[in-house]
This record gives structure tokens, C-alpha cells and sequence, in this order.
């Protein structure tokens, strides 16, 4: 049950974080309050030392140190950063600079396909939906969210929990 768990609710958590920033351009704080929560959670359950713990929750503050920043310059939305850093937990010291260029390779490609996107004229049909309405205004920001999840869950199955919880 443990290993179904640890498989599924970053994943799960992950999607959804994308979704919601894809439809509505927000990401709600609970999402990643319970991503935080979950892995402590898990992580405990697997009996991961409260020393490992510690250091994965070290680099979630160290991403959420640099994505605040990065948030006050208005480089990203205050959902991106708790998310990027909430992320950053379940990556951990391991994998977070992997998780960090894969963001930025994934966003960077996501955005260029925005930017296209708003080149191409509106068909009738979709100016009746306000996610892609929203999606195609040039003076709306990207929805990095979706780049976030994905480099997310491209790396989970190398982390340690993940690992932890197939050898448990």
C-alpha cells in the first residue's frame, strides 16, 4: 500500500498542479502544502532518517529562497515558486540542479510554443473558452507551472523515495 501511495500522490499532485495552471493560470497553496506534508509523511513511513528528511526539506528552502527572488523581480508567479520549491523537496540535494535545467529546457520550449500559439488567429469556436482566451493574450505570462510538473515527474522515478518505496 505504502509503494502504491509513494507512487501515485506526487504524480497525482504534480498533474493537477499543471492542469490548474493550464486552465486558471494559479496554483493553489494546498497543493503545495500537501506535496510538503505527503513526503514527510512517506518518508517517515519508510523509515528515511529524520537526518535525510532534513536535507530534503534544506533544499526545498534553498529553491524557495531563489524562486522568491526570483518572484519579486517578477520573473515568475507565486504559485511557480512554492511549487518549483515543494518540488525541490521530493528531488532533493540529489537531483535538484537536474530538476532545475530540465524546468528550464521544458519552459523554455513551453514558452516558445506560447508564443507561437498567440501568432495564429482565434477560431470562433474557441473564443468561447476563457482558459485558451487567457492562454493566447500576449500580455498574460506563461503558465510555467506546466514545466515545472513535467520536469518533475520526469526525474521522480530516479529519487530516493521513489526508490526507497519500490525496495520497500
Amino acid at each position: 500500500m505504502l509503494d502504491a501511495l509513494t507512487i501515485v500522490i506526487f504524480p497525482a499532485l504534480m498533474a493537477y498542479a499543471a492542469f490548474s495552471d493550464l486552465f486558471t493560470m494559479t496554483i493553489s497553496n494546498w497543493i503545495s502544502i500537501l506535496l510538503v506534508v505527503a513526503f514527510v509523511v512517506i518518508a517517515l513511513l519508510l523509515g528515511v532518517p529524520a537526518a535525510a528528511i532534513g536535507w530534503h526539506l534544506a533544499a526545498g528552502l534553498v529553491v524557495l529562497a531563489v524562486t522568491f527572488a526570483f518572484f519579486s523581480f517578477g520573473w515568475i508567479g507565486g504559485g511557480d515558486a512554492k511549487l518549483a520549491a515543494t518540488t525541490a523537496v521530493w528531488m532533493g540535494f540529489d537531483h535538484v540542479t537536474d530538476y532545475a535545467l530540465s524546468s528550464a529546457v521544458i519552459g523554455g520550449a513551453l514558452t516558445l510554443l506560447l508564443l507561437q500559439f498567440r501568432r495564429l488567429p482565434m477560431p470562433e469556436w474557441a473564443r468561447t473558452r476563457d482558459w485558451l482566451m487567457r492562454l493566447h493574450d500576449r500580455n498574460v505570462g506563461v503558465p510555467y507551472g506546466i514545466a515545472l510538473a513535467a520536469a518533475g515527474l520526469i526525474l521522480y522515478p530516479e529519487t530516493q523515495i521513489f526508490i526507497a518505496a519500490l525496495g520497500a
